[in-house]
């Protein structure tokens, strides 16, 4: 089995920061695309950010220049930090990982339980 478990979300004014973080842990054998998705209230998910393991990365217009994904492969863990927060970043948000397991030739993609992210004063 494999499990994504994220941390890092929380309550923050506008203007303000968060560092979401996203650990990957069970029978992987390789990570290829991991990201971020986030949903807000009667809204669909959306990409927020995508990060190959070479270190591509591919983003959401409504966050380009304030957000930054990064990942450590050793680690099986994305990041995303976050900058100039705005009410409209409020939404739970959810890893994502496209992960081959042990023993396995198959792709699977897996998703985190989710974290709350509210920006609010």
């Amino acid at each position: 089995q494999v499990q994504l478990v994220e941390s890092g979300g929380g309550l923050v004014q506008p203007g303000g920061s968060l560092r979401l973080s996203c650990a990957a842990s069970g029978s992987i054998f390789s990570i290829n695309l991991m990201g971020w998705y986030r949903q807000a209230p009667g809204k669909e998910r959306e990409l927020v950010a995508d990060i190959t393991s070479g270190g591509g990365t591919r983003y959401a217009d409504s966050v380009k220049g304030r957000f930054t994904i990064s990942r450590d492969n050793a680690k099986n863990t994305v990041y995303l930090q976050m900058n100039s927060l705005k009410p409209e970043d409020t939404a739970v948000y959810y890893c994502q990982a496209d992960v081959i397991r042990v023993r396995s030739y198959v792709q699977i993609t897996y998703w985190g339980q989710g974290t709350q992210v509210t920006v609010s004063s």
